[in-house]
C-alpha cells in the first residue's frame, strides 16, 4: 500500500476506481478520493449486487439459487498488481481491480475472478500452468438511442457507411484510424498489449488479439480492453458493442480463446513429448473440451442473444468438433512448432465474462486431463454448414445441462453454480416478457 500510495502521489492522482467484474463483467464499486484509498479504508460492496440480472432485476429464488437473508457486505480487497490510470477521465484517474471476500475474509466462490481463480489452482496443484491468449471481435455501430430500431454500421473517414465483406482489409481499418489511435494511446496509458488488430468480415467488425499469458492477467486485461474500446468509441461519437449478434445478416462476435499447458517447474508444454509429437495429455485435454463443453456453453453464450450467432452458414461452429486448422470446428488447433502446440476454442462469444469463459474452457480441458479421456478422432471437412447444430439451441436448453453437470460443483463451486443458474433463469423470463418484430409481422394478422 506504500508503493501504491507513492504511485498516486506521483502522477497527481485525484480520484480512484475500486472496480470487480460482476457476473456479467460489468464493473462494478467505488470511486473514492486517492487520500482515502492510500488510507487503506476498508470498502464493501453488498452481496445482492451480484445477484441481478443483466437488466438490473432480481430474479426468484430457484433451484439452488438464494439470496443471503440480511444481503450483508462483501469487501473489497485492491488487487495492486492492476493499479493504473483511466486514461479517459479527463481529471487525474486511476482504477484498481478488486476481489470479494466475506466479512471473515474467505473468497466469495460466486464472484468471477475468485471462479477463475479456483479452476488455476485446479492446475497449481498438479505442477500444471495454463496459458492463453484471447482473441475479442466487436462490431462499432452509429448511435441508437431507440432499442426498437436495428443496429446500423457508422460513418467511417471516407464519409459512407462501412459495408461488410472488410475480412483483414487494412483500408477497412483505416476508415477508423482517429479511434484506433485512441484505442492505442489508452491501452499503452493502462499497461495493456495489443497484439494485433485487424478487420473482420462483419460490416464495421473489428478483432484485438492479446499476447499469451496467464489466464488471471489476460482475463483482467479483456476486462479493461472492453471498457477501454467503449470509451474511445463513445469519444469519436459511436457505439462500440461486444454483443454476439448485433445485427442481423452479419457474422456473429466471438471471443476465442487459445490454450496451452506448462510445467511449472520446467516451462515445457506438456501438450507435446520430447519427440515434438502430440502428448496424450493433449489429446485427453481435446477429449475434455468434447466432453463438457456443451454443458458449460452457458457460460460462453450466457444470454438468449448469444445463440443467434451459433447458427450454421454464419461462419461460427454448430458442433464439438475438432482439427487441425479447420475454422469450421469448435476446437482449432493451429499449425506451431512442438513448444506452441495448443488448442483454440471458437465457441465463446465476445459478450461472455472474460473470467468465467476463461473459467469454464480451462475447466473443461481439465477434467479430460485428470480423468484421461478421449477426443474423437479429428475431421478435415466443414462441419458448420450442413446444418447439423450438436449443440444447445437456447438459453434454458443450456441451463438445464448446466446444472445436471455432478463434476462442475467441485471445479467451479456449488455456490457458483447455483446463482449463475438462478440469474440466467431470471433473464430468460424477463427476455419473454418482450414482444420481438418477428411475432408483430407474421402474428399480427395471421394467426
Amino acid at each position: 500500500m506504500q508503493e501504491a500510495s507513492g504511485w498516486l502521489a506521483a502522477r497527481g492522482i485525484d480520484d480512484l476506481e475500486c472496480i470487480t467484474p460482476d457476473l456479467a463483467g460489468v464493473a462494478r464499486g467505488k470511486m473514492m478520493p486517492a487520500k482515502k484509498f492510500a488510507a487503506n479504508t476498508s470498502l464493501a460492496l453488498p452481496s445482492a449486487l451480484f445477484m441481478h440480472t443483466i437488466s438490473g432485476e432480481y430474479p426468484d429464488e430457484s433451484g439452488d439459487f438464494r439470496y443471503s437473508p440480511g444481503d450483508g457486505d462483501l469487501k473489497l480487497v485492491p488487487d495492486l498488481s492492476t493499479l493504473c490510470r483511466v486514461p479517459w477521465e479527463s481529471d487525474p484517474t486511476a482504477q484498481v481491480i478488486c476481489d470479494l471476500v466475506d466479512q471473515s475474509g474467505v473468497a466469495v466462490g460466486y464472484t468471477p475472478r475468485n471462479v477463475l481463480k479456483r479452476v488455476i489452482a485446479l492446475y497449481d496443484a498438479k505442477g500444471w500452468k495454463p496459458v492463453v491468449a484471447p482473441e475479442i471481435e466487436f462490431y462499432l455501430v452509429s448511435k441508437n438511442v431507440d432499442p426498437d430500431y436495428p443496429l446500423v454500421p457508422p460513418i467511417g473517414r471516407s464519409g459512407r457507411q462501412i459495408q461488410s465483406g472488410q475480412s483483414y482489409s487494412i483500408g477497412g481499418v483505416n476508415e477508423f484510424d482517429e479511434l484506433i489511435d485512441d484505442i492505442y494511446d489508452y491501452s499503452d496509458a493502462q499497461g495493456l498489449e495489443i497484439d494485433t488488430l485487424i478487420h473482420e468480415e462483419g460490416a464495421a467488425q473489428l478483432e484485438i488479439n492479446l499476447r499469451h499469458g496467464d489466464p488471471l492477467e489476460l482475463a483482467d486485461q479483456v476486462f479493461m480492453f472492453k471498457r477501454t474500446i467503449r470509451e474511445a468509441a463513445l469519444g469519436q461519437d459511436i457505439y462500440a458493442t461486444f454483443m454476439a449478434k448485433p445485427i442481423q445478416g452479419q457474422p456473429g462476435s466471438a471471443m476465442h480463446i487459445h490454450q496451452s499447458v506448462i510445467e511449472k517447474t520446467t516451462g515445457r508444454n506438456v501438450f507435446s513429448n520430447e519427440d515434438g509429437s502430440a502428448s496424450d495429455l493433449f489429446f485427453c485435454f481435446l477429449g475434455g473440451m468434447q466432453r463438457y463443453v456443451p454443458a458449460a456453453l452457458i457460460m460462453m453464450a450466457p444470454y438468449v442473444n448469444s445463440y443467434r450467432r451459433l447458427t450454421y452458414g454464419m461462419a461460427a461452429p454448430t458442433n464439438t468438433a475438432w482439427g487441425y486448422d479447420n475454422r469450421t470446428t469448435a476446437f482449432r488447433v493451429p499449425t506451431s512448432d512442438p513448444a506452441g502446440r495448443r488448442v483454440e476454442n471458437r465457441l465463446p462469444s465476445s459478450d461472455t465474462n472474460p473470467y468465467l469463459a476463461i473459467a469454464a474452457s480451462l475447466a473443461c480441458g481439465y477434467l479430460g486431463m485428470v480423468n484421461n479421456l478421449q477426443p474423437e478422432p479429428p475431421t478435415d471437412r466443414t462441419v458448420n454448414e450442413d446444418g447439423v447444430i450438436s449443440l444447445p439451441r437456447g438459453l434454458l436448453e443450456a441451463l438445464a445441462i448446466f446444472e445436471a453437470e455432478k463434476d462442475f460443483g467441485a471445479v467451479f463451486s456449488p455456490e457458483f453454480v447455483g446463482t449463475y443458474a438462478g440469474i440466467k433463469r431470471g433473464e430468460h423470463e424477463t427476455f419473454m416478457q418482450v414482444i420481438s418484430p418477428w411475432e408483430r409481422e407474421f402474428l399480427l394478422l395471421q394467426v
